[in-house]
Formats: C-alpha cells, sequence, structure tokens
C-alpha cells in the first residue's frame, strides 16, 4: 500500500471549512454500508465522507487533498459488484447521491444535463413522461448515472441499442489537481483532437470525479412486445441467438435464463412465473412504433425459434403480462444472493457464437468442483453473469474454491478472445485476471494514463489494473 495521508482533526477543520459540518460524516458517524459495495467481500471504511452539492465543492476538497496526498473514494448508490467504491486508503469518500438534479432537458438537441447522483430509474421515469427514451438499461435501477458511467454499464438493450458510452455527449469533471474541466458538449459528431470524454467513461473513478453528464435520448418508442421462449433444451435456446441477430429483426433485449435460476426468483417474489414447462428459455423484447411493425419483426423471430427446438411461444403484448416476466428476470441477482450465505459473480464477455460452450464449461466446472454455480445473461450481447456460491463452505475452502473457479472461467474466456468483464468493471475484484488478460504494453499505457491525469496517484487508488 501506498504511503496516503491518515486524516485527523485538522484535516476534518479544512473540510468542514469547504462544506458544512452537516453535509460531514466522521469517526463513528460513518454508516457500515459506506464501507463495502453491494457484492464486494473487500471492506474498508473511509476516515471521513463528504456529502457534496456542487463540483466547485469537489473541486476544493480534491485540490486540498492532493496537496496533502490523501486518497479520494468517489462514490454512488454503492450498487456496484467489484470493489470500486471502496476506500482501500481509507481518506475522502465523496458521496455524490445529493448531487441528484436534472439540470436541463434540450428536445431540440435531443439531449439531457444531470448531475452525477440522479438514479437511473429516475431518469427513466423523467424522459418517457416527456416522450423520450434513455435506452441503458441495467439490471439496478436504483444505480446512480455516475456510477453508470464510470462502469460503462450495458444492460439488457445493449443488443440493440450500445451501453453508457454510446449515450454520453458531454461530461463535466474534476482532475485530482481541482481543475474543472468541461469534455464533449451537445455536439453529434466530433473528431477534434483525443476523445478525453471517453477515456473518463468506464476509468471507475481512477481519472477524473464525474459531476455533470450530457445524455443524449431518442424517442420514446410508442410500443413494445416481449416473447418467452421455452426450449427442450438450452443448447437449442443459446444456439438459437446468432440466427436471431443475424436475421434482419434486432431485437432490444435477448436474455437466457435457466429453470434453477427462475426457481429461485419465484421463491424470492412469492409469485410464480409464467411458464413452468421447460428447462431453459429465451426472453426477447422488440420495440417500434407500431404493433404491426413489431409483428413483422417477431413473425420471423418466432419461426426461427420453433425450427431450432422451441416447444413454445408465449407472446406478452400487455404491460402485465410483460411485467411478470420482466419483473422476474430483474429480480435474478437478488434472488440468488438471498439463496446462499455469500457469492462473487464473473460477468465475462464472449463473441456470441462462443456463448453455448461457456455455458456448458460452466456446468461441467460446478459438477468437477461439486460446488454451486448458477448463471443467466446477456445472450444476444455475449455477456453472462455466472455466480458462485459459498453455501456451508469455511472461509479456506471459500477462498480455495473461489480462486479456482474464477480462474478456470477466466483462462476459457480468454482461449475464445473474451474479455474480464462485459459492465460491472474491474475494481478490486478483478484486478489479476484483467492483468492475465491484457498484454504488458496495454497495461503499461493504461498506467502512462493514470499518471497523466492524476500525476500523485489520489484518485481510487488500488483499482483497476494501476497499481
Amino acid at each position: 500500500m501506498s504511503n496516503f495521508k491518515r486524516l485527523d482533526d485538522i484535516d476534518l477543520e479544512v473540510l468542514a471549512g469547504i462544506v458544512p459540518r452537516e453535509r460531514i460524516l466522521w469517526g463513528d458517524e460513518i454508516n457500515e454500508e459506506y464501507s463495502h459495495d453491494e457484492l464486494s467481500s473487500e471492506e474498508s471504511y473511509p476516515d471521513v465522507v463528504v456529502r457534496v452539492l456542487s463540483a466547485q465543492e469537489v473541486s476544493k476538497i480534491m485540490v486540498y487533498a492532493n496537496q496533502q496526498h490523501i486518497a479520494v473514494t468517489p462514490r454512488g448508490a454503492g450498487t456496484g459488484l467489484v470493489g470500486s467504491s471502496v476506500a482501500v486508503e481509507h481518506g475522502i469518500m465523496i458521496d455524490t447521491t445529493l448531487m441528484n438534479h436534472f439540470l436541463e432537458l434540450d428536445e431540440k438537441n435531443l439531449t439531457l444535463t444531470v448531475e452525477p447522483g440522479v438514479l437511473l430509474m429516475e431518469i427513466a421515469a423523467y424522459v418517457e413522461e416527456r416522450g423520450f427514451f434513455y435506452p441503458p438499461d441495467p439490471g439496478e435501477k436504483s444505480a446512480t448515472i455516475g456510477g453508470n458511467i464510470s462502469t460503462n454499464a450495458g444492460g439488457m438493450r445493449a443488443v440493440k441499442y450500445g451501453v453508457t458510452r454510446d449515450f454520453v455527449r458531454g461530461l463535466e469533471v474534476v482532475l485530482a489537481d481541482g481543475t474543472i474541466m468541461e469534455l464533449g458538449g451537445k455536439v453529434v459528431k466530433n473528431s477534434s483532437g483525443y476523445d478525453l470524454k471517453d477515456l473518463i467513461i468506464g476509468s471507475e473513478g481512477t481519472l477524473a470525479f464525474v459531476t455533470k453528464a450530457i445524455l443524449k435520448l431518442l424517442p420514446l418508442p410508442q410500443k413494445n412486445v416481449s416473447l418467452l421462449v421455452p426450449f427442450d433444451t438450452l443448447t437449442n435456446a443459446i444456439d438459437t441467438v446468432p440466427k436471431i441477430i443475424s436475421s434482419k429483426a434486432i431485437p432490444t433485449a435477448v436474455e437466457f435464463m435457466e429453470r434453477e435460476v427462475i426457481m429461485d426468483a419465484e421463491e424470492y417474489l412469492g409469485k410464480k412465473f409464467p411458464d413452468n414447462q421447460a428447462d431453459a428459455y429465451l426472453l426477447l423484447k422488440f420495440d417500434g412504433s407500431s404493433v404491426d411493425e413489431i409483428s413483422k419483426y417477431y413473425d420471423d423471430i418466432a419461426q426461427i425459434c420453433l425450427a431450432n427446438g422451441a416447444v413454445d411461444l408465449l407472446i406478452a403484448d400487455t404491460d402485465e403480462r410483460a411485467e411478470a416476466i420482466w419483473k422476474a428476470r430483474g429480480a435474478f441477482l437478488e434472488a440468488i444472493k438471498g439463496s446462499t450465505t455469500s457469492m462473487d459473480e464473473v460477468d465475462v464477455v464472449v463473441p456470441r457464437s462462443c456463448v453455448n460452450e461457456f455455458v456448458n464449461f460452466v456446468h461441467d466446472l460446478r459438477k468437477d468442483m461439486n460446488i454451486r454455480i448458477k448463471s443467466f445473461g446477456h445472450a444476444g450481447d455475449g455477456n453472462l453473469h455466472v455466480y458462485i456460491l459459498r453455501d456451508a463452505m469455511n472461509d479456506k475452502q471459500w477462498k480455495n474454491a473461489l480462486e479456482e473457479a474464477m480462474q478456470r472461467m477466466y483462462d476459457k474466456a480468454k482461449t475464445m478472445d473474451g474479455q474480464v468483464s462485459g459492465e460491472h468493471g474491474i475494481g478490486l475484484a478483478k484486478k489479476p485476471y484483467l492483468k492475465e488478460s491484457l498484454d504488458p504494453a496495454t497495461i503499461i499505457l493504461m498506467q502512462r494514463i493514470k499518471k497523466a491525469f492524476d500525476p500523485n496517484g489520489i484518485l481510487n487508488p488500488h483499482k483497476v489494473c494501476l497499481n
């Protein structure tokens, strides 16, 4: 660990001169939730939590932290899964949840400007009420947009619309030395030098602190229809996906799920899933301007599915029917988490054509290791969510099982030209696997970029693969 300064009463007094004392948590005032994120086993308390309201406050804090060599950890809602918002070096945690304002809806340029603490579900509600659409749709709707930007979050609609990076037009950021900088803007195209904005997106708070975002919007699709397709085998289900993607009809989402995970969701929600005739399912969604337009898409897809082992086709063409299915899908993570004592996750992304091979590998792995492993994921973009469950293992057994299972899965993904993380980031948990997956020249270049943005290394230290 680096020699970062631990805070004392003098530092608290300085911070209280920047931000009112009632928005500062110190010592025993710091709630346990600030010591970890949603899933990571890493736990470490910051010396102080500062709940900021503006870029100017962040700037002043960064100036002081940079001068004193104090580690600074950005934090939104704390819904991350890889330890990105854990204050490993203690120091100052800057909480953005009070920076939760909508600043501008520009209907002429189809942009929405927000502060980083606005929640994803708040953005969806705000724009849809006004006839607009923000496509990125990560599973955790209570995450902040700042957190989504920091991990380049994807979600279920990525197969058609892309990920967070594709919908960020501009950022206001605070650098490690306190400089406030505008990157990008409302322009649709930009070839004016290096795209520093895109470097910030996905950097997990290691390069700069996001204080404002200009998001690209689309007109709201008027209709959507979901298809729940039961298959005789999971292999047939996943093998059908490349055929769907290569057809002219591009679904908004293509998810795969197994019966055992559906049963977890049923127990968690206290509600039966709309269908119970199969062990494997594809869940597809289509959107468009009219039901007639969408029906042309899903009629073709239905024929593809039936020709590849689908045993039925359930059309959810009302909000009530669709909600029952998608609510179950949205509950998978919490349902699996509630079925065991502890768990950790792999969110590898592989080429679409390799999804089936990887899922079969996971099934063989759990038999070989005699541990419970559950999976589901975005079949349309090759991003799998695999959960290793602790159950009754003691600390040593759990550590060994976790290391072996993760190593074997990441090694397998590498042979398929896959990547370590599709959307959840690297944080602390995946650092060793990222280093194995990248060539040394790439890591050195990333470290040089970090040094250029943050010469003293105070921004979210020990995250990603930087040290």
